[in-house]
């Protein structure tokens, strides 16, 4: 039996990354027109409307069809900066961009409400909050996903790739972790692998190179917000 589809395949799938890409290539505005309008369209605003109604974003004042416009348009206008080859998939490329759009102007908007509005009434640093822990959550399952499909050709010492391993098993178990800092981490590590420091930090070195290829995709491009996990 094969896979079950999830919801998000529905209507981003295959095809319209597939589009995308020939968007991309193609000079010819006719033809671009149509594409988009026949193929793209549809799944930019369903991926919109799921972001917007998923994230609960506080401080837009246009109603909802407006708010989902203008991140739809800012969709299409970055359209040419996705790139296939680097490994990212469409529809993770244009949910982060959707993200970060609206996560900006979200913020804008509540620095114009404070300059009008009494801060009791904003309840800006719960919302804040809990943007900013489940953007840090994503970029982490961003990261293990791609060491999880990386490390056995990345590192070619056994010792390295238990090592890998090792980090990406805790950044799995981070929740359960109480004092998650540099300085505990590697305390775990040596515990699980029985190696020196030295090693560990050889491997983390390896990872902070891929982790900016990571920060790249999950950021669309612009690496000024990214954010650290532990190396």
């Amino acid at each position: 039996m094969g896979r079950k589809k999830s919801k998000k395949n529905m209507y981003f799938h295959e095809g319209v990354q597939d589009a995308i890409i020939k968007y991309n290539q193609s000079e010819d505005d006719n033809y671009r027109s149509r594409i988009y309008g026949e193929e793209i369209h549809a799944a930019f605003d369903k991926l919109c409307e799921n972001i917007i109604n998923t994230f609960k974003f506080t401080y837009f004042d246009d109603v909802f069809e407006d708010v989902k416009a203008e991140v739809v348009s800012f969709l299409v206008m970055n359209m040419h900066k996705y790139d296939h080859t680097k490994g990212s998939k469409a529809f993770s490329y244009f949910s982060i961009v959707a993200k970060n759009y609206l996560i900006l102007h979200n913020n804008a908007n509540y620095k114009k409400l404070k300059l009008t509005h009494d801060i009791s009434v904003l309840d800006y640093e719960k919302n804040h909050n809990h943007s900013d822990e489940n953007y840090m959550n994503e970029l982490t399952e961003e990261v293990i996903k791609y060491f999880d499909d990386n490390i056995p050709n990345i590192f070619k010492k056994q010792r390295d790739i238990d090592i890998a391993y090792s980090i990406i098993e805790i950044l799995k178990r981070r929740e359960e972790i109480e004092n998650f800092n540099k300085k505990a981490i590697y305390i775990l590590i040596r515990e699980m692998t029985n190696v020196n420091t030295s090693k560990i930090t050889s491997v983390v070195n390896t990872f902070k190179k891929h982790y900016s290829i990571i920060l790249n995709n999950f950021y669309g491009g612009d690496l000024k917000k990214g954010k650290k996990i532990f190396f």
